[in-house]
């Protein structure tokens, strides 16, 4: 398993889900903006917890885009810091 972590594969994954997590704080911010159809909070959530935490936590300090709400300022870097816990445990393991 921690082959894996260190292999190209996986950090062209955290590279793409981190930009797309960027993206769409921007895309959502842009629609909120202009009072349009959102992208669901629980979308953006989602894009941390598969790994775009760091790309989360750029489009929220970024665009300026959901600051203000607990979940996400305290959620999204307690996703962070939980992966980089099972990342330290998995490690170690093996």
């Amino acid at each position: 398993m921690t082959e894996f972590l260190y292999s190209p594969l996986f950090l062209y994954y955290l590279f793409a889900v981190n930009g797309l997590a960027f993206i769409l704080y921007g895309i959502d911010k842009y629609k909120a903006v202009r009072h349009q159809w959102r992208i669901p909070e629980s979308t953006l959530l989602l894009m941390a917890v598969l790994g775009g935490g760091i790309g989360s936590i750029m489009g929220m300090k970024g665009w300026r885009h959901k600051t203000q709400h607990l979940k996400f300022r305290f959620g999204v870097p307690a996703i962070i810091l939980a992966q980089l816990a099972l990342l330290l445990y998995v490690k170690h393991q093996g």
